[in-house]
């Protein structure tokens, strides 16, 4: 039971970590807020995935991703086709020149569903693609990169340009994608209407418990010869090498496990929001992606969770109140992450909060005080003695 505990949740205090965090999202949010903000923080919540991704490749594995908004984006718009596709159906699109192909298409005179589309009026295959497309990708970049051991920022230079190559090609391939709008217009998920009420608070439920779900297969993997693999890797990578493990694969591995994660957020983040961009898949969404997990903590998946929150919750309000203010104040706050407190929120928690909770439970547990000393002793014939006469045995006793 407790190697079973140790592997899941990284024992004791993992559990009720997680309990903490599960209490907040599944019990806490959704009694105190309202539809909309509730709604607001589940799209907070698929950055989580991001973020959780990071912190195995980041700081674990010591692979900076800079280009994490790539399978964000292309994990949503693997769903957003399939909820384009739904909502052009001839009836709802019998006014447009060439009934039953997305509005954009029809737009940009496109007189035929292209064939890399047909495939995605499946929902079955949807799923599927959520998963293996961004993978596929992450694959191939770890390959091409790892195996030649570019790493460092080498790699990070490697994912921005991605980032932008994949941004302008979605932007230039308007009747495509949809240009630099997105696919928008997202209304029913296999005829459910995924706008109402309702249905964001389901899929609000849905997206908590899949990121639970990661967190899990995340603690697993950090608990396991992995993840201490990971570590190693991040120290010393040559001295791994020179012990016979294939360094190349191991990355491979944890780089493809990080777009899977942030391919389930983007895909969360379209059904709950309801249309995909290219401006989520660019180089300022991923810097942000990073932002998260540096806050919260690149060494603590419960920790990015929070950072994901807190920077994101930072966002709507200050771009509410101060919006000329917001960029600066973000890159203010990565600034004093980096020279301030570089272990997040998490690292804070660590190296003080646990000094106050010690401190906290040494006075729940303060011992009681000693019995007060008696004033007098009778004697046999009723007189009273003075104190010092009293036996030694039982002055020690009652010290």
């Amino acid at each position: 039971m407790n190697s079973t505990l140790d592997r899941f949740v990284g024992g004791k205090q993992g559990a009720i970590g997680l309990a903490i965090l599960a209490a907040l999202i599944l019990v806490v949010f959704p009694l105190l807020l309202d539809a909309f903000r509730l709604n607001m923080v589940g799209k907070y919540l698929t950055y989580a995935f991001v973020a959780v991704g990071l912190v195995l490749c980041w700081g674990y594995g010591g692979i900076l991703s800079l280009g994490q908004g790539i399978f964000f984006g292309l994990g949503g718009y693997c769903m957003a086709m399939f909820l384009k596709l739904e909502a052009s159906d001839p009836e709802s699109t019998k006014i447009q020149s060439t009934p039953g192909i997305p509005d954009f298409m029809d737009w940009n005179q496109i007189t035929e569903l292209p064939w890399f589309w047909e495939p995605f009026n499946s929902f079955g295959f949807t799923l599927l693609a959520v998963i293996a497309v961004p993978v596929i990708l992450a694959l191939v970049i770890g390959v091409a990169m790892f195996k030649r051991r570019v790493g460092d920022v080498y790699f990070s230079i490697v994912t921005q340009a991605i980032a932008l190559i994949l941004t302008v090609l979605i932007i230039g391939q308007q009747g495509l994608t949809g240009g630099v709008n997105g696919i928008t217009d997202l209304k029913t998920l296999m005829g459910w209407d995924i706008r109402s009420d309702e249905a964001k608070l389901i899929l609000y439920f849905v997206n908590a418990f899949l990121l639970l779900g990661c967190i899990l297969i995340g603690k697993f993997i950090l608990t396991s010869k992995l993840g201490r693999l990971l570590m190693a890797m991040r120290d010393k990578e040559e001295r791994v090498r020179f012990c016979g493990y294939d360094v190349a694969a191991f990355k491979i591995f944890v780089f493809c496990v990080g777009a899977a994660f942030a391919a389930i957020g983007g895909a969360m983040f379209t059904l709950q929001v309801g249309f995909m961009s290219p401006s989520f898949v660019g180089i300022v969404p991923s810097i942000e992606m990073v932002i998260f997990c540096a806050v919260g903590g690149r060494l603590s998946l419960l920790g990015a969770v929070y950072g994901a929150l807190l920077v994101n919750f930072g966002k709507t309000y200050f771009s509410e109140t101060l919006p000329e203010l917001w960029l600066f104040l973000m890159g203010g706050l990565f600034i004093a992450v980096v020279m301030y407190f570089p272990n997040g929120l998490a690292g804070l928690w660590h190296s003080h909060g646990q000094k106050w909770l010690g401190r906290l439970q040494a006075k729940l547990r303060k011992p009681t005080p000693p019995a007060p000393l008696p004033r007098n002793d009778k004697r046999d014939d009723g007189e009273s003695k003075p104190l010092a006469a009293a036996e030694p045995s039982k002055l020690e006793t009652s010290v």
